[in-house]
C-alpha cells in the first residue's frame, strides 16, 4: 500500500514523531496507519495515540438528568456550522431530544426517531426535518446513551464533551450535598483524562495483549534480557492500568488520591463520555 505526503502529516499529527520516522514507519508497515503507530511505539518514539480521529465536526455534545436525578442521557447532536451549534433554537431541540430519551427510553437511533418528540405532537424524525428547513443546515442525531439509577451529568466547554456517571451507593448518601461534590467531581475527570475503561477487569484482552507486545518490543529494543524484560513490562502495565482506567487514575483534584478513594461509600457503575465529533473527518476547503 502507498502513501502519501498528507499520510505522513496524519501520522505526526497522531505521534508527534519526526517527518524521517513517520516516512520510516509507514515504509515498514506498507502504509497501514496503525501499524505505522505500533512501529512507531514499539521504537520508543511515540507515546499511547487515540484511534478516534480528529475532532472535526459540528454540533452539540449534551447530558442531562431528569427532576429526580435518577434518570440520565448523553446525546450527540450534529450540524454544519459551530454558529447553528450556538443557536437557541438548535440548543432548544438537542435539549427536546434528550427529554425524549429520558421520558420514551428508545433503543435505538432508529427507535429514537419514531419516538413522539417531548413536548411536541411531531415525531422526532418529523421534528429534526422542521429544524433542517428553519435553521437551514443539516441537522442529524448521531448517537446517545441512558442511564437509569444513580446518576450524574456534566457538560463541558459549552458543547464540546458531555458526560454522564453512573454509581452504586444508597438514596440516603446520594442525597448528601458532599456527595453531589464528589460525584460531579469523577464527573469533571472523566471529561479532563477521558479514561478508556472503568476499571482492570473491563480492558478487553485484545487490547491488553496489544499493549503488553508493544511494551515488549519497547524492552527488547532497549537491550534487556528476557526474564528482566517480562519483570519491567508488569510493572508498565500497571501504570497502564493508572492512565486508561477510570477508578486507578491519580484524582485531578489531589494527585495524592486514586480516584476510587474519592468515592468514599460509593462505586462507578459505569460512565459515558461523549465528545463532539469524534471520529468524524470533517471536508476541508480550500
Amino acid at each position: 500500500m502507498a502513501f502519501t505526503a498528507s499520510d505522513v502529516k496524519a501520522l505526526r499529527e497522531k505521534t508527534g514523531c519526526g517527518m524521517m520516522d513517520c516516512k520510516k514507519a509507514l515504509t515498514e508497515s506498507n502504509g497501514d496507519m496503525d501499524r505505522a503507530v505500533d512501529f512507531l511505539r514499539e521504537k520508543g518514539l511515540a507515546a499511547a495515540t487515540k484511534k478516534s480521529g480528529r475532532i472535526a465536526a459540528e454540533g452539540v455534545a449534551f447530558a442531562c438528568t431528569n427532576k429526580d436525578e435518577n434518570v440520565g442521557v448523553v446525546i450527540e447532536v450534529n450540524a454544519e456550522t459551530d454558529f447553528v451549534a450556538k443557536n437557541a433554537d438548535f440548543l432548544a431541540f438537542v435539549q427536546t431530544c434528550a427529554d425524549t430519551v429520558i421520558e420514551k427510553n428508545p433503543v435505538s437511533l432508529e427507535d429514537l426517531m419514531a419516538c413522539k418528540a417531548s413536548g411536541s405532537d411531531l415525531t422526532v424524525e418529523e421534528l429534526v426535518r422542521e429544524k433542517i428547513l428553519t435553521i437551514g443546515e443539516n441537522i442529524k442525531i448521531r448517537r446517545f446513551k441512558r442511564f437509569d439509577g444513580i446518576v450524574t451529568t456534566y457538560n463541558h466547554a459549552a458543547g464540546r464533551i458531555g458526560v454522564m456517571v453512573k454509581f452504586n451507593t444508597s438514596s440516603e448518601t446520594a442525597a448528601k450535598d458532599d456527595f453531589k461534590i464528589y460525584a460531579k467531581d469523577i464527573a469533571m475527570q472523566v471529561a479532563a483524562v477521558n479514561p478508556g475503561y472503568l476499571n482492570k477487569e473491563s480492558v478487553p484482552a485484545d487490547v491488553l495483549e496489544h499493549e503488553k507486545k508493544i511494551l515488549t518490543e519497547q524492552v527488547m529494543n532497549d537491550g534487556k534480557p528476557a526474564n528482566i524484560a517480562e519483570k519491567i513490562v508488569m510493572g508498565r502495565i500497571n501504570k497502564f492500568y493508572e492512565e486508561i482506567c477510570l477508578v486507578d487514575q491519580e484524582f485531578v483534584k489531589d494527585s495524592s488520591m486514586k480516584v476510587s478513594q474519592v468515592l468514599k461509600d460509593a462505586s462507578v457503575v459505569e460512565f459515558a463520555r461523549f465528545e463532539k465529533g469524534e471520529g468524524i473527518e470533517k471536508k476541508e476547503e480550500n
